[in-house]
């Protein structure tokens, strides 16, 4: 008999591989009904998700990640595509800040933010999805976007502290500023068509905010 869903470990997250002949309800059932007897092999682990065999669309990944949650102790830290290099970057990077940031991020926001929303916390901010035009998020520490930063993003906000950063999937902000420095855009920022996903992080180098793709090289030698 033919798994419907098939589940397979890799470093630092989870490859879902989904029947293309079963349609989207009865996967759905099916992913809940295989991370509920899997409970206990997977605890509490925080994954990068990697989704095969179907193409979804983006509130059919939310329902898979929603079904996930609700049946086991998973954490889902990000969706990942197929270039893998990019995506072990990434997730290095936010390993790397979970390491050793442990104790700042205790805010997560799970949605899109639009409609000119705004987000300020005394602490460090996770966000779950994109944050467009017109929209602000500040923290007084670090941010992590998980999506597209389109909009404005502010870190280290009245903080004394050196060394806070902005990371994101796609990097392409109306205004930045990490502590006292403030971020100029070369270009005029872009969203809405989806380019190849490139995620980058911002942080502060000799007085100027630095905006770099995440690599093996660029991680290694973080002053963080």
């Amino acid at each position: 008999m033919k798994d419907n869903i098939i589940i397979k470990k890799f470093p630092n997250g989870i490859t879902l591989h989904l029947n293309p002949e079963l349609p989207f309800e009865k996967l759905l059932e099916e992913v809940a009904l295989k991370f509920s007897a899997s409970r206990q092999f997977f605890r509490d682990a925080k994954v990068a998700l990697a989704i095969e065999g179907v193409e979804l669309d983006d509130g059919q990944e939310r329902q898979i990640v929603t079904a996930i949650r609700n049946n086991s102790d998973v954490e889902i830290i990000c969706i990942i595509g197929k270039n893998e290099e990019t995506n072990r970057n990434f997730v290095k990077a936010i390993q790397k800040v979970d390491m050793q940031h442990t104790d700042n991020f205790g805010h997560f926001y799970r949605g899109t933010l639009k409609n000119n929303q705004k987000i300020e916390i005394e602490s460090s901010l996770v966000i779950l999805g994109d944050v467009y035009p017109g929209c602000v998020v500040s923290a007084s520490k670090d941010i992590i976007i998980l999506g597209g930063l389109y909009g404005e993003a502010y870190a280290g906000v009245g903080s004394t502290e050196e060394n806070h950063y902005i990371v994101a999937l796609e990097m392409s902000p109306e205004k930045m500023r990490i502590g006292d420095f403030r971020y100029k855009a070369k270009d005029k920022p872009r969203w809405g068509i989806k380019p190849k996903v490139q995620p980058k992080i911002a942080y502060v180098k000799e007085n100027h905010i630095i905006m770099e793709p995440i690599t093996k090289e660029l991680l290694e030698h973080l002053p963080f």
